[in-house]
């Protein structure tokens, strides 16, 4: 692993050609999406011997580096996060744990693209893609089209939140919010704040906004409580549960909902000693002041704050008709089960940051093999 130097904020600084073009253009790989998933995928692609801009392109529709980390919540900082894994090739050092995520790691993708040079082209979002009459894949974008022979989908979910519905949600007078909406804890300072969801952001969240004023936990399961560190074999594990249902072409769940919440992040041990996480089954409904329960409980509030989770950003994908009939996509690895030249990268078991790395380069294996079994490959692979 090569050392780079320490990372501060992000200039938004980019190698990325910018999406001003409307003619069509025809690659061997098209890869979606420039986060974690996409920036390991395009490394491992030229690993693999495939040309920048002819051989791959990478489509992201943010105007700069950065993936959904440029759009966490301000008071996330490095040390916070359960971790920021390196991006292959290149080592993350951050100059403290205090700095924001928002900024060090977008500036760490910023330098991977520049160091790689990959061919990230931005803003470019995708509005489908399609088969072509000579079996090759069409992505419809903002900026023309890209054909290709081979498309890895790396969008991730950071788009997509999860909101249930409930009755009376529309009556509610307060505020509503999703943690992409969240800034800091002092804005609902003297509010009664109602946080929905299980899962790492609604616990952060919910700790750090009882520090500043009142505010009740629910979640639709009781919280399964993990003793010790998310080590390799832990996510073995996860990795296997999680595996097992997108071959079944069930929609994935997430690695929380497998695994359970780690007692060991600062967050959550001084959520438990404050005894601020102490949990309330799903409300059935939501008032213009608040939210009941059918035994007659109530709790009045002025904020909801929808911490549920996220869905795969995949809709682009609708036109291939990939879906099974579980609702989710059946996997063979990283490609769609009998559709070899589509990857999803980033979804599924390879939904968490390490797990998108070890994706991409499977990926990448699996096209050269498949798109130039008979090239050498690159003495650095």
């Amino acid at each position: 692993m090569e050392a780079r130097p320490r990372f501060g904020r992000c200039a938004g600084v980019s190698n990325a050609s910018e999406a001003a073009r409307e003619v069509d253009v025809d690659v061997d790989v098209v890869v979606i999406g420039a986060g974690q998933a996409g920036l390991s995928t395009a490394w491992a692609l030229v690993q693999q011997g495939f040309e920048r801009e002819t051989g791959f392109v990478v489509l992201d529709a943010d105007d700069a580096p950065g993936g959904a980390w440029r759009h966490r919540w301000p008071s996330l900082t490095v040390g916070t996060t359960h971790r920021v894994h390196d991006l292959p090739g290149l080592t993350f050092e951050p100059e403290t744990d205090d700095l924001r995520a928002a900024d060090v790691v977008p500036a760490y993708f910023a330098e991977y693209e520049r160091r790689f040079q990959l061919p990230v082209h931005r803003p470019v979002r995708v509005s489908a893609v399609r088969r072509t009459d000579d079996d090759r894949f069409r992505a419809e974008t903002s900026a023309g089209d890209w054909t290709a022979q081979a498309i890895v989908n790396a969008t991730g979910t950071w788009t997509r939140p999860f909101v249930p519905r409930y009755p009376g949600q529309d009556s509610f007078v307060g505020r509503q919010l999703l943690p992409v909406d969240y800034r800091s804890a002092e804005e609902f300072a003297g509010r009664h704040v109602v946080v929905v969801g299980g899962g790492a952001s609604a616990t952060q969240l919910l700790g750090e906004i009882s520090r500043v004023t009142s505010t009740t936990w629910v979640t639709r399961r009781p919280p399964v409580w993990r003793e010790g560190p998310f080590d390799e074999e832990a996510g073995r594990r996860a990795v296997a549960m999680v595996e097992e249902a997108v071959r079944a072409g069930r929609r994935p769940g997430s690695v929380v909902g497998v695994t359970g919440l780690l007692t060991s992040t600062p967050y959550v041990r001084d959520g438990l000693d404050r005894g601020v996480l102490e949990r309330l089954p799903m409300f059935d409904r939501i008032t213009p002041d608040g939210v009941a329960w059918e035994d007659g409980r109530f709790v009045r509030a002025e904020v909801i704050l929808w911490a549920t989770g996220f869905r795969p950003e995949i809709q682009h994908l609708a036109p291939l008709r990939l879906r099974a009939p579980g609702g989710g996509i059946r996997m063979e690895g990283t490609h769609v089960a009998g559709e070899p030249r589509v990857h999803l990268v980033g979804y599924g078991p390879s939904a968490s940051t390490v797990g998108a790395n070890r994706a991409g380069r499977s990926a990448a294996r699996e096209l050269r093999r498949l798109l130039r079994p008979d090239a050498e490959l690159p003495r650095s692979a």
